[in-house]
């Protein structure tokens, strides 16, 4: 069983991973995952008390990770209320997915940087940095308004998105057209959390979103799990 508790002052969640003593016939088990690249040693050791296993550790947000539970004997088992599950490199094997959404910054932190951006407005630039600022605000904006929100296709989440602007992918229209040789490599050059993730249907996904078919695009990301079809 997963607990996830949200820690607003650092992008990590807090989660609590929980399994019943009778799952799984060991006294040493530890989770393994794509959070620690699957390895033994620094896997997160899990402690026996009321008859279950527990161990709590703290995951980056804004992504879903793939894991399993394995004791020291060489056996696995998956969690029974994970947040979903995919298939792993191993025939008729499932991982389970946990899914960590991105915190978003305090209120307080909001309402001071507006505070911060009315009080430099007020202040009276001269006439040249006046043209400097308009012109760069100005860029500004149309930059923003061509992007794409590229979090809705199935399987990218924010840090994804981010991943992908900065590789000059910010439309639609730039990820339908883009090769999948080139997205894989955006993720795989980015660490081990994201190079889990399949590009597979995005750019079909994206050119449904370019043409406005979003009743299409719907009916095909049911299909999806992930960006993953099931």
């Amino acid at each position: 069983m997963l607990k996830k508790q949200y820690q607003k002052a650092k992008s990590v969640c807090k989660v609590t991973f929980t399994l019943p003593v009778d799952a799984i016939d060991a006294k040493d088990v530890r989770v393994l995952g794509d959070f620690n690249d699957w390895n033994w040693e620094a896997g997160y050791k899990m402690k026996a008390a009321k008859g279950e296993f527990k161990a709590v550790a703290e995951i980056p947000t804004g992504n879903r990770y793939e894991f399993r539970y394995m004791a020291a004997n060489g056996a696995w088992e998956n969690d029974h209320q994970a947040d979903a599950y995919v298939a792993s490199p191993f025939a008729g094997v499932e991982n389970s997915v946990i899914a960590v959404d991105e915190v978003a910054d305090a209120p307080v932190k909001k309402t001071a940087a507006k505070k911060t951006a009315a009080k430099k407005a007020t202040t009276k630039p001269a006439a040249a940095k006046k043209t400097a600022a308009k012109k760069t605000t100005t860029k500004k904006a149309a930059t923003k308004a061509k992007a794409d929100d590229l979090k809705k296709i199935e399987g990218i989440g924010p840090k994804i998105a981010g991943l992908l602007n900065e590789a000059g992918i910010v439309t639609f229209k730039d990820l339908a057209t883009a090769k999948e040789s080139k997205v894989q490599g955006v993720l795989d050059a980015a660490g081990p959390r994201f190079r889990m993730h399949k590009p597979a249907t995005w750019a079909e996904q994206a050119k449904l979103a370019a043409d406005g078919k979003w009743e299409e695009l719907k009916t095909l990301q049911v299909e999806l799990n992930g960006g993953k079809r099931k």
